[in-house]
């Protein structure tokens, strides 16, 4: 089919459906906790929405303006998204910096944001704090460049984690002060999630969540090779047993059966439970060294797969490209029809 009956089709097809948002900074790897907090239900989403995900590599110059290693990083997040399960065909996946119509509409909504209420976003000041030799203008409109990534396409639902939610209110802000200054124009977004399948999952020391680029160490990412998920898991938090019969598990410990309800089978979690809920002080059923032994293997073949389907991926860089162009060529079309809207709101249609 030619791009211009490509895009008439991919257009008439996702008309009727409301407009789903997500992007990810090209800012370490993929891990666990990604695919299970949101990459799974992305997946599930691109069946049921009209679907746009990107990559925010304009967004990563706020805090890492070294650029020699973007690129690298930019196609191996497009690869891990893929390896996830998300089809180029069904979704627009895409580069931020390759719709140039986010930029203008970015130009828009700082007319209609105060540096008051930027400098009070939990964001800033936390990487004010991160990073105060770095504290730069970018950083501080990180907000408005993220409400034009949503409005661009007049998205009404975006999957979001509680550290977000401020920034997608303010993007709700602008919407609103938009319309009221030129007319309406943009709807409303709101977060977005499949809550009953929403999962947290904490570091293997047991403090916090896991993160793309904090103590790597008790982090599983995507990217593992086996050996690496096996010490990763042996060196897990653990304790010396429950001291009574059915006793409340320790958050740490919780964890771990959370990760093996992800990826064992269920007769296995099932005998660990019940190790665990028969043990107590002086006879310590539960084994720890023999669940995380387990827990590895099993966790190894689920990582496994999409590890060396990304590794594929990288490694057809012209098929990676061309997926990237054929997602901008979508969200352009998407972006264009908003900003002519935009421009003829504001006055700028000469």
């Amino acid at each position: 089919m030619a791009k211009n009956g490509f895009l008439i089709h991919y257009l008439r097809s996702s008309m009727k459906k409301e407009i789903v948002l997500s992007g990810i900074r090209p800012t370490g790897f993929l891990h666990l906790g990604n695919y299970f907090g949101a990459m799974r239900n992305y997946v599930r989403m691109q069946d049921e929405y009209n679907c746009y995900f990107f990559v925010a590599n304009w967004h990563s110059l706020t805090t890492h303006p070294d650029t020699q290693t973007l690129k690298e990083s930019v196609l191996r997040v497009v690869a891990e998204n893929i390896a996830c399960g998300l089809d180029p065909e069904k979704v627009s996946l895409y580069v931020q910096s390759d719709v140039p119509e986010i930029a203008e509409l970015y130009l828009y909504l700082n007319m209609l944001a105060y540096k008051g209420e930027l400098e009070k976003t939990t964001s800033f000041k936390d990487k004010v704090r991160m990073q105060p030799e770095n504290v730069n203008a970018g950083l501080l409109t990180y907000p408005v460049l993220q409400a034009a990534d949503i409005l661009i396409h007049r998205a009404v639902k975006v999957p979001v984690g509680k550290d977000q939610e401020q920034n997608l209110e303010m993007a709700r802000n602008f919407a609103e002060r938009f319309n009221y200054r030129y007319g309406e124009t943009f709807p409303l977004p709101y977060a977005f999630n499949y809550d009953s399948e929403l999962v947290k999952i904490l570091g293997l020391d047991g403090n916090g969540k896991m993160s793309k680029s904090e103590n790597q160490n008790t982090t599983l990412f995507l990217a593992d090779e086996d050996e690496a998920i096996r010490n990763k898991i042996k060196k897990a938090k653990t304790d010396q047993g429950p001291l009574t019969p059915n006793s409340v598990m320790p958050d740490y410990i919780e964890n771990l059966f959370t990760l093996m309800k992800l990826v064992s089978e269920k007769d296995t979690v099932q005998k660990f439970e019940d190790d665990f809920n028969n043990s107590s002080e002086g006879n310590c059923i539960i084994r720890y060294g023999d669940m995380k032994k387990q827990l590895a293997e099993d966790m190894v073949s689920f990582i496994q797969p999409i590890r060396y389907q990304a590794l594929d991926l990288q490694n057809n860089k012209d098929l990676l490209i061309k997926i990237i162009r054929q997602g901008a060529d979508k969200a352009r079309a998407s972006a264009s029809e908003t900003l002519s809207i935009v421009r003829k709101a504001v006055g700028m249609d000469y």
